[in-house]
This record gives structure tokens, C-alpha cells and sequence, in this order.
């Protein structure tokens, strides 16, 4: 019996553009298709595959998204997710649309669409794993399957705020799917961020010394930052807290069991701390 199309996603229908030919998408049959007959299919879960040809490798597997999930359902980065919803508030309005890139659960879009009654939110990401929550996570949420390296399968000027959290950054297709009036909101860890954990096992929870300077040299050409929050507190851990907030990251794949069960190596306290900041499209800005 053919999968039929969920709310959440019939509301983006008029966005959507076929990853192919950039036609229109419709449903048909459990599918969504455009004028060439190029098809994509939809999952039981909720979500649109949209992903074609040589697909990205997410580090969002099964496990990493049930820690992530358990993680979050604590509260631990709440601040985090209300910093994001109050950046993103000040340029979507009444009817507005948002779009979450590399989404994960769709916990941050939540957050967004929780303070605007009347938004609609996308989030995209590579992890079908991740999908599966993402599409489930809001009533007006839906979800895709994407690459964020990808031209993105968005008309032009269709987003009044881009979500960026902890994820890639495609500058160019961010500045082409905002309207001028929108606003782009990205947070990345500073270099406080979960300190307790460095040093604790190979690659665990590193944070690039360039990472901002990166960041800035990569979005200068088309946006130019309005309002900056930082985000900082010091949270306990209780044991298995500690262990999904380890096991929510690739450094998992580095650890075996009985690294993070030794005595002592997963710390009773972290300090989270990140910076948010809302970026406006500059006017007449262009791909380099």
C-alpha cells in the first residue's frame, strides 16, 4: 500500500524542487514526482528521500541518534535551544518558514516552531536514522533526506530563517534559499566547550583553535552578523548522562566499552559553551 504523504510535508510542496531538473515535486503513489517522472520516495516514517546518486556518509547512525535522543530529552542544552528560537524569532513572521540544515532530531527546529504559532519548519539531513525523529518531532515539521554540500532542492528566496546548529555550512546555497529580509542563526562550540572531556581518549569531544576564523572567512561574502549570544554554564553529569553525551558524537566510535566505564574517565560536571549568532543576507552577494 503506497505511503501517503504526511501534513507536515504537503505544506512544503510549493518549495520543493525536484534535486534533477529543478522542477516542481507532487505526490503520486507514495511518492513525490516531478514533469520528468524523476521520483522520490516517501518514507513510512515520515521523511522525503530526495538524496540521489553517491550518498554522503552520516555520522548519525542507529546508536549516536538513540544517545542524542536521551540526551537532549534532559534538558541539558535547553538555554541552547532557546537562544536559537529567540535569533530566529526576530525575522520569521506570522506564516513564516523555517529550515533546519543537518537537523539530527529536529530538536532545535522544535524549539523555533514551538515560539511561532503559525511557522512551518524543514529540516534536512543526511542520517535517515535522525529523520526519523526529525519528521515526528513537531506537527508542523517535516523532514527530508539532504547533503548539505548539495545545491539544495529549495526554490530561491523561500526561507525567512536558516538553522545551523553544530552542523556544515553551505554559504551559498544558505544565502540563495533566504529572502533579503531573513535571517541566517549559527552555533558552534567555543573552545570552553566540554573541556572536561578533552584529553580523556583519542579524538573526544576536540574543538578546532580555526574553527571561527573558518567560519567567518566562509560566510563573509554573503552575510554579515547582527547579533551574537554566548551561551555558557557548567551542567552535572550523572553517569549515564555522560555516556550518551559521549556517544551523541563520532568520538563513540573511537572508545570501546571499557574506556568509558573505567573509574574516572567520564567527568561528574562539563562546561557547555557556544557561541549564537544571527547573520543578514547581504544584498547582491554571489557564489565565488
Amino acid at each position: 500500500m503506497p505511503v501517503s504523504l504526511c501534513p507536515a510535508l504537503e505544506l512544503f510542496l510549493d518549495l520543493l524542487r525536484c534535486p534533477r531538473c529543478r522542477a516542481r515535486l507532487r505526490p503520486d503513489l507514495g511518492a513525490l514526482r516531478c514533469p520528468a517522472s524523476h521520483t522520490f520516495d516517501l518514507a513510512r516514517h515520515g521523511y522525503v528521500g530526495l538524496l540521489t546518486g553517491t550518498r554522503a556518509t552520516s555520522g548519525d547512525d542507529a546508536a549516536m541518534v538513540r544517545a542524542r535522543d536521551r540526551f537532549l530529552a534532559t534538558g541539558t542544552y535547553e538555554p541552547i535551544r532557546q537562544a536559537v528560537a529567540r535569533l530566529a524569532a526576530d525575522a520569521v513572521p506570522e506564516q513564516g518558514t523555517v529550515v533546519d540544515v543537518g537537523c539530527g532530531t529536529g530538536y532545535y527546529l522544535a524549539g523555533v516552531l514551538d515560539q511561532l504559532p503559525g511557522a512551518r519548519g524543514l529540516g534536512l539531513d543526511t542520517s535517515v536514522r535522525a529523520l526519523r525523529s526529525a519528521a515526528r518531532v513537531h506537527e508542523r515539521a517535516a523532514a527530508a533526506t539532504w547533503d548539505v554540500f548539495r545545491p539544495f532542492p529549495l526554490a530561491d528566496g523561500m526561507a525567512d530563517a536558516v538553522l545551523d546548529v553544530f552542523a556544515p555550512r553551505n554559504p551559498t546555497e544558505f544565502h540563495r534559499i533566504l529572502r533579503p529580509s531573513g535571517r541566517l542563526v549559527v552555533v558552534r562550540p567555543t573552545g570552553r566547550h566540554l573541556a572536561e572531556l578533552r584529553g580523556r581518549g583519542p579524538a573526544v569531544v576536540t574543538v578546532d583553535p580555526a574553527k571561527e576564523q573558518r567560519l567567518q572567512q566562509a560566510l563573509a561574502p554573503f552575510f554579515e552578523a547582527t547579533t551574537t549570544e554566548r551561551v555558557e554554564y557548567v551542567t552535572s553529569l550523572t553517569s549515564p548522562k555522560a555516556l550518551d553525551l559521549v556517544g551523541m558524537t563520532p568520538s563513540a566510535r573511537h572508545l570501546g566499552p571499557a574506556d568509558l566505564h573505567a573509574d574516572g574517565f567520564l567527568p561528574d560536571q562539563v562546561t557547555v559553551s557556544v557561541l549564537a549568532t544571527a547573520y543578514r543576507p547581504l544584498a547582491g552577494a554571489r557564489a565565488c
